[in-house]
């Protein structure tokens, strides 16, 4: 294997122990052993050294993990893996050998009988390993023979037991604690979990947690949201960890070949100051939100509501919003001049992060700032300054003063930033939206640039942005009263919201502007001057459904005036930002 470009990267041996399990008497599955098979030969073909188990009596999973455990070494990178049944008793989860149901016959059978997950996890993670990944797909119903002899609680059939993450573990569920699979063991080759993570596990210079993320969506949307991978991480190394690494320049597949010698067994991590040619990864946010979530009518304040005003507990016509996976916000406080930062918690007064100097053009001052992210590679802020036409970058390390110019002369409306950090920016004098390399002046259109119109190759004053992992633009089209969705390279893009003129049916937006779209495609708008936002569900819904708001104009606490920027926190709680009111409101989902 080629070593990565820039300074050296550590190397790290790979293990893993993967086990399938399928011949129960009771409840047998029918793609668990294909699960593990299939598994591990991806694992091998990126240079693990796999150890595989299948259809496991118990003494044969505890000889397995009692000899994998021993030949764990000092900073060798683990993974764990097991498909079959899993049974949640008395707070514990167990995996259940083949022979289990023969066996347990009472309450005090199952931790001889079986191997508990706990333990199991805590043994492997408290070696001198660099990483541990623990996968568990196991959450498909079972039910011993008889649980009439277990005393007190026993088994609901209702999935696996949150676990808690030792130091240095990636701990991974197919489904969230007390659940079940959708798939129900599915007489496809593989189940619906690991249909994914064999997609997803080999793909090159990938993080891990861009990789379990993929996982947990393209899970999650197959499933119709009916199945929710769980994973809890308390990893804390500030490296990239690949599981495939593959220098960019190298013309080598990740796949060995017979003219090729196979890839040593080890791992690359790269430290984020080396200068890599490949694409860093950036752990993705995204929101699962139920198809069928309704949320509180009663907003709660979580910014601003002191009037309009320039204190740190005032905002004045605020308008873009972006919340990160922390629950922090950025608002673009428009009339103050300023970027202000409230954290999860804060409730009196946020912070100014950028700008705040009165209003002006110098590299410290912006003028009417109308969007603003958080671009975590680099730890800065980037900034529509509207009034300057120019977009503006602000690092959020203490001491910052003054910002630098990324893009001039443009009226720069909406903001985005897609996995591979590309930057989206919406022109509302252009009527276009363009992607740009950061550092790159020109642009490539995306969105619009036929003048301003009502066709399908063209926006009417477009304001804000979602890009999806496919790099598909969503843009609010204000004067269109409509969404649109551009797919990547398309020269026409399609109405998904709206577009049947301004109005106040569920049929109709007038002035749309904050969007988001959530993990089953389904889509969210401030619907502006009808004081409410909608969803429109995936499907080509010819409507959407009133989610908050709607009660007229007005400051209660189940009303809006004006809507600008909208966003979820990671949770699926909505974010609102309420001009007119100079607050920003937050309605908890149910």
């Amino acid at each position: 294997m080629a070593a990565l470009s820039g300074s050296m990267s550590k190397l790290h041996r790979k293990l893993a122990l993967v086990i399938g399990n399928q011949s129960y008497s009771t409840r047998p599955l029918t793609n668990s052993v294909n699960d593990a098979n299939d598994l591990a030969d991806a694992l091998r073909i990126i240079g693990f050294q796999v150890t595989l188990g299948a259809d496991c009596t118990h003494q044969k999973m505890v000889n397995l993990i009692d000899d994998f455990a021993n030949k764990i070494q000092d900073q060798d990178l683990v993974m764990f893996y097991f498909a079959g049944h899993g049974f949640q008793y008395k707070e514990q989860n167990y995996l259940l050998p083949v022979d289990a149901d023969e066996k347990t016959k009472r309450e005090t059978n199952i931790k001889f009988n079986s191997i508990n997950a706990q333990e199991t996890l805590e043994s492997l993670s408290s070696q001198t390993s660099y990483v541990t990944i623990f996968i568990l797909d196991c959450c498909r119903e079972y039910l011993f023979d008889d649980t009439s002899k277990f005393r007190g609680e026993t088994s609901s059939g209702s999935g696996l037991h949150a676990m808690t993450a030792p130091g240095g573990t990636l701990l991974q569920f197919a489904c969230a604690p007390g659940s079940l699979a959708a798939d129900d063991g599915g007489q496809d080759r593989n189940g619906l979990y690991t249909k994914h993570l064999l997609q997803q596990i080999a793909v090159p210079n990938q993080h891990i947690d861009l990789i379990f993320s993929s996982v947990g969506t393209e899970v999650y949307k197959e499933s119709k949201g009916k199945q929710m991978p769980y994973r809890v991480s308390s990893i804390m190394i500030a490296e990239n960890i690949y599981l495939n690494p593959i220098d960019a320049d190298s013309k080598q597949s990740s796949v060995p070949s017979s003219k090729r010698t196979p890839a040593p067994e080890m791992l690359f991590t790269a430290n984020d100051e080396q200068n890599l040619q490949a694409t860093l990864p950036k752990p993705s946010y995204s929101v699962n939100i139920p198809a069928n979530a309704t949320w509180a009518q009663q907003g709660v304040t979580i910014a601003g509501s002191h009037g309009a005003g320039s204190g740190t507990n005032q905002l004045s016509w605020p308008q873009g919003l972006f919340v990160d996976d922390e629950q922090t916000m950025i608002i673009a406080d428009f009339m103050n001049h300023r970027i202000i930062q409230w954290k999860n918690g804060d409730t009196t007064n946020g912070q100014v992060v950028a700008g705040g100097n009165g209003q002006g053009n110098r590299l410290n001052q912006l003028n009417q700032p109308i969007d603003g992210l958080i671009d975590k590679e680099t730890d800065s802020l980037i900034i529509c300054d509207w009034g300057n036409r120019r977009v503006v970058q602000w690092s959020r390390r203490s001491g910052t003063t003054k910002g630098k110019i990324l893009i001039d002369d443009i009226k720069c409306w909406g903001l985005a930033m897609d996995e591979q950090r590309y930057l989206y920016v919406s022109d509302t004098e252009k009527h276009e939206v363009r992607r740009y390399q950061l550092g790159e002046k020109n642009g490539t259109l995306v969105a619009g640039g036929n003048g301003s119109g009502d066709g399908l190759n063209q926006l009417n004053r477009p304001r804000y942005l979602f890009i999806d992992r496919q790099q598909n633009v969503y843009v609010s089209d204000r004067n269109n009263h409509r969404v649109m969705k551009w797919n990547k390279d398309a020269k026409e893009g399609i109405v998904i919201a709206g577009g049947q003129g301004q109005g106040n049916a569920l049929t109709q937006l007038y002035h749309p502007y904050g969007i988001f779209v959530d993990m089953l495609d389904a889509l969210y708008v401030a619907d502006s001057l009808n004081h409410r936002v909608l969803r429109w569900a995936q499907g080509g819904k010819k409507q959407g459904n009133l989610i908050v708001g709607g009660n007229g104009r007005g400051a209660g606490a189940n009303q809006l005036n004006c809507l600008r920027g909208l966003s979820f926190d990671h949770h699926g709680n909505l974010y609102v930002v309420d001009e007119n009111n100079h607050r920003v409101q937050r309605f908890s989902i149910k």
